[in-house]
């Protein structure tokens, strides 16, 4: 199964989370062979780079087929990251490549003998390769944060996220601890499907608390799918006023009204509606109080979590992304009150998607003055990466 899912991965098409979450629906996956599933499948994609240099170790530069290739891959990270007991995973392994099986299992057996050898040498090998990242990205990085902030950035990337849940305080009989964010040893899902908690990094809170809804406001959440900024605010607000949700596709809105109503979020309707276009809708007329606009972004400061992006992000990805994030912002800012205040939040890293863009915009765009900026670099912070910045109209 894993072996199909990053074939298929690898196509570029379709997300390794949404293509193993089909595989447990379809195979009917018990929870720890679905778990078994994600765990080769995450740590391969985590170790690319890693592995693929044990290969050319392995093999003498021997050129693969594409199956042989990711047979070598998964086989590998059984054996000398993930630990599995060598005859498990040298058989399935081998059992799972069809034709090039000999060729499997030699590099494997091989790889039994010289583990120790392979091991001690990863820490002499290049950033990009021992914590397999693409090299473009490092030297970006290390243009912006130097040498010791990117390596600790790229280190923190490669230690698998815990899973972490927001208490919801709008649950009728909600945990009384004082923490507003916990730590699961597994995912608690009798208490998601609830409503109790929502599974959520501290860092999405920034934003929403920053733009500090008060009880009673009129408040947009421009860009509200799948809907746990929302809720937050509506915690905030004690489920009274009124808040706008906004989406663009109908998929990403079934799912938002979903995740509302498990949230008991009662304050909050949805409307469809693309910000990228200078149109005001109707229900913007009369203009808001509030405005959160975490808007699509890189997703850097999530890599972490979301172990596809370094290997599906291009240099040129995140210049589109600054036009379509100017062009949010720019709308959004005219359907503020006198007065009010709109957060602009992204979960990325990157300068030119942050304070370089709202810097810009706000340079071409008077009437408007800027607050308060909040972000979180995630080695430093612990947390994944952030950006909030509030801007009011005056």
């Amino acid at each position: 199964m894993a072996l199909d899912v990053l074939g298929e991965w690898a196509g570029g098409g379709r997300f390794a989370a949404d293509l193993m979450d089909h595989v447990q629906r379809d195979c009917h996956l018990s929870l720890p062979d679905a778990a078994f599933l994600r765990d080769i499948v995450l740590t391969t994609l985590r170790n690319l780079s890693l592995l693929d240099h044990w290969i050319a170790v392995l093999t003498e530069n021997k050129h693969l087929d594409h199956r042989s290739r990711w047979g070598l891959r998964i086989g590998l990270c059984q054996l000398l990251i993930l630990k599995v007991s060598e005859h498990a995973a040298v058989n399935e392994t081998v059992a799972a490549t069809g034709r090039a099986r000999s060729l499997i299992n030699a590099v494997l057996r091989r790889a039994c003998r010289e583990s120790a050898e392979l091991l001690a040498l990863v820490d002499t090998l290049p950033l990009e390769t021992r914590t397999s990242h693409p090299k473009w990205l490092i030297e970006h990085w290390l243009g912006l944060f130097g040498e010791a902030k990117t390596t600790a950035l790229c280190e923190w990337n490669q230690v698998p996220a815990p899973i972490c849940a927001r208490i919801n305080r709008l649950y009728p009989q909600a945990d009384a601890s004082p923490d507003d964010f916990i730590i699961c040893d597994q995912l608690p899902r009798e208490d998601l499907s609830v409503g109790k908690v929502y599974m959520q990094d501290p860092s999405t809170a920034i934003a929403p608390r920053l733009l500090d809804p008060q009880p009673g406001q009129r408040v947009l959440d421009a860009c509200a799918a799948p809907g746990g900024k929302t809720a937050l605010l509506a915690q905030l607000m004690n489920n009274t006023g009124e808040i706008i949700a906004c989406d663009v596709a109908p998929g990403r809105l079934r799912r938002l009204e979903g995740n509302l109503q498990r949230l008991h979020v009662t304050n909050a309707h949805i409307e469809q509606h693309d910000w990228s276009s200078p149109e005001i809708p109707a229900f913007a007329q009369d203009g808001f109080d509030r405005l959160l606009l975490d808007v699509p972004c890189s997703n850097t400061g999530v890599m972490r979590r979301r172990v596809d992006v370094r290997w599906r992000l291009a240099p040129e990805d995140i210049t589109a992304q600054v036009q379509t994030q100017t062009e949010l912002l720019k709308n959004c800012l005219r359907v503020l009150k006198p007065g009010g205040i709109l957060v602009y939040s992204t979960c990325s890293i990157e300068p030119a998607e942050n304070e370089q863009l709202v810097a810009k915009v706000l340079d071409s765009t008077p009437g408007y003055e800027p607050v308060k900026v909040q972000l979180s670099f995630p080695p430093d912070d612990q947390m994944d990466g952030a950006f909030a910045a509030a801007i009011r109209r005056v």
